[in-house]
C-alpha cells in the first residue's frame, strides 16, 4: 500500500511540475501563480490521504468515492497537459541537438524557451475532459436514458410475439446520494408497461445495508404480468473487502439474497422456471455471477436442468465475459443473453446506433449494446447505478426495453 501511494505521489508531483510551468508561461504574477500552486497542494495532500484512509473492512464509502472524483476532475486535465508538454519537450531537445551538432550555432540556447501558444492550446485540449468530468458528476451520473431494442427471432412462440421486457443492471444503491433522482429513474422504469422486468445482479457495493434506505424507493417498481426476476452480480459476494470473519462474510451474503425477495424480485440461483402464455412458454434461465478473472459461481448446466436445445430460452448472466466464453458456444442455444458488469466503464464517447467508444472494450468484447453470433444474442446493460467514481460521462445510466419478435434474425433500435 505504501509503495502504491509513493508512486502515486511521485506521478501526480510530475504532473504538478509541468502544469506549474505552463501556468509561469502565461501568469505573470507570482501571487496569483503561487496561490494556484498552494491550493493544487493542499487539494493533492486531501486525497492521497483520504485513499491512505481507505479501510478494506468498510469498503467504499462516500469520502471515497468524493476522493476519486476529485482525483480525476483534476488531474486528468492536468495529464493531459503534462503530455503535451512531455511532447514539447522531446521537440525542444531534438532541435537543440540538431543546431548544436549541425548547425553549429553556439550562440542560441541548447533548449528554446516554451512557446506560450503551446500553452495555450495545452490549457484548451484539458478543458475537454474537465467540463466534462464535472458534467459526469453532477448531471451524468443521474441522466437516465431509456434504450429500446427489438430483437427478432424465427423460432420464437407465436404468443410471445411483441413480448417487452425490461431489463435493469448493476444499482449499486450504496453510491446513490439523491432520492430524488432514483424516484424519477423508478418512474421511468413504470412508465414503459413491459411484460417482465429483470434485473441482472449488483444490488450493492459489498454490504446489504447499503440498500436498506432504498427499499422502499425499489418497491415502487410495479409488480409486472409475468413477473419480476433477478440474478447475483459480482459485488453481490462481498468479495472486495475484509470481513472480520467468514460467518460475518456469510451472514452478509444471506441478507443480500434477501434483499432481492424484500423489493419484489425472484432470485434465481443456477435454476429457470418457465414464462407462460396460453399454451406456449418460454424458459427463463438465471445464473450465478460467471466472469473471467471474476468469481465463477456460474453453473450453466445446473441452472438448464432438462431443457432442450429447441425450448427457447432467455438467460441472465451478470457477467458479459460468460456469453464470450461459454454460453455463445453452448449446444443448448441460448437466443438471448441478457448481462450488465461493465457499466460501460462510465466513461465514453456514444452516438446511439451510429458510434461508440470506452476504454471498456479493450476488456470486455461485448461491453454495451447489443451483440450476435449465429443467431445467439447478448445485451450488455450500460448499468443503473455508479460505482467507485461519482460519476458518468458519455456512458450514460440505462433502462432497457427489449421487444422480442417473430421473424428473420434482425435486431433494430426502436
Amino acid at each position: 500500500m505504501i509503495f502504491r501511494v509513493v508512486f502515486l505521489c511521485s506521478i501526480l508531483l510530475i504532473i504538478e511540475l509541468y502544469t506549474f510551468q505552463i501556468l509561469k508561461t502565461l501568469i505573470k504574477s507570482k501571487l496569483i501563480l503561487f496561490s494556484i500552486q498552494g491550493i493544487s497542494l493542499l487539494v493533492l495532500i486531501y486525497i492521497v490521504y483520504s485513499l491512505m484512509q481507505f479501510d478494506r473492512s468498510v469498503g467504499q464509502t462516500q469520502q471515497f468515492m468524493f476522493s476519486m472524483g476529485l482525483l480525476l476532475i483534476v488531474y486528468v486535465p492536468k495529464l493531459i497537459l503534462a503530455l503535451i508538454l512531455i511532447g514539447e519537450d522531446i521537440f525542444r531537445v531534438g532541435a537543440g541537438a540538431l543546431n548544436f551538432f549541425v548547425d553549429y550555432d553556439k550562440s542560441t540556447d541548447f533548449l528554446n524557451s516554451r512557446r506560450k501558444f503551446i500553452s495555450q492550446i495545452g490549457l484548451g485540449l484539458a478543458a475537454v475532459p474537465f467540463l466534462s468530468l464535472i458534467y459526469g458528476v453532477t448531471i451524468g451520473k443521474y441522466n437516465y436514458k431509456v434504450i429500446r431494442q427489438r430483437i427478432f427471432f424465427p423460432d420464437l412462440p407465436d404468443a410471445f410475439d411483441g413480448f417487452k421486457i425490461t431489463q435493469i443492471s448493476d444499482v449499486h444503491s450504496g453510491s446513490f446520494d439523491d432520492p430524488e433522482k432514483i424516484n424519477y429513474a423508478i418512474d421511468l422504469v413504470n412508465e414503459q408497461n413491459s411484460d417482465m422486468i429483470l434485473f441482472t445482479g449488483d444490488i450493492v457495493n459489498t454490504h446489504a445495508k447499503e440498500m436498506h434506505p432504498w427499499i422502499e424507493t425499489f418497491n415502487r417498481i410495479r409488480k409486472h404480468e409475468y413477473g419480476k426476476y433477478s440474478v447475483l452480480g459480482n459485488h453481490d459476494y462481498g468479495e472486495y473487502v475484509t470481513w472480520a470473519s467468514e460467518a460475518a462474510k456469510a451472514d452478509n451474503f444471506k441478507a443480500i439474497k434477501n434483499l432481492y425477495g424484500e423489493i419484489g424480485f425472484d432470485l434465481l440461483l443456477n435454476e429457470h422456471t418457465f414464462i407462460e402464455k396460453g399454451d406456449a412458454k418460454i424458459a427463463l434461465v438465471g445464473v450465478e455471477n460467471w466472469g473471467h478473472n471474476f468469481k465463477q459461481a456460474g453453473d450453466l448446466n445446473k441452472a438448464s436442468g432438462q431443457l432442450k436445445k429447441e425450448d427457447f430460452k432467455i438467460l441472465m448472466s451478470h457477467d458479459p465475459s460468460h456469453w464470450e466464453h461459454v454460453v455463445q458456444h453452448d449446444d443448448k442455444h441460448y437466443h438471448l443473453t441478457l448481462s450488465g458488469h461493465t457499466h460501460g466503464m462510465q466513461f465514453g464517447i456514444e452516438i446511439p446506433g451510429y458510434f461508440k467508444w470506452s476504454l471498456a472494450q479493450y476488456v470486455y468484447k461485448q461491453w454495451a449494446g447489443l451483440y450476435e453470433n449465429l443467431g445467439r444474442y447478448v445485451y450488455v446493460n450500460r448499468g443503473f447505478g455508479f460505482h467507485a467514481f461519482p460519476g458518468r460521462v458519455g456512458i450514460m445510466p440505462e433502462i432497457t426495453v427489449i421487444e422480442l419478435k417473430k421473424g428473420t434474425n434482425v435486431a433494430e433500435f426502436v
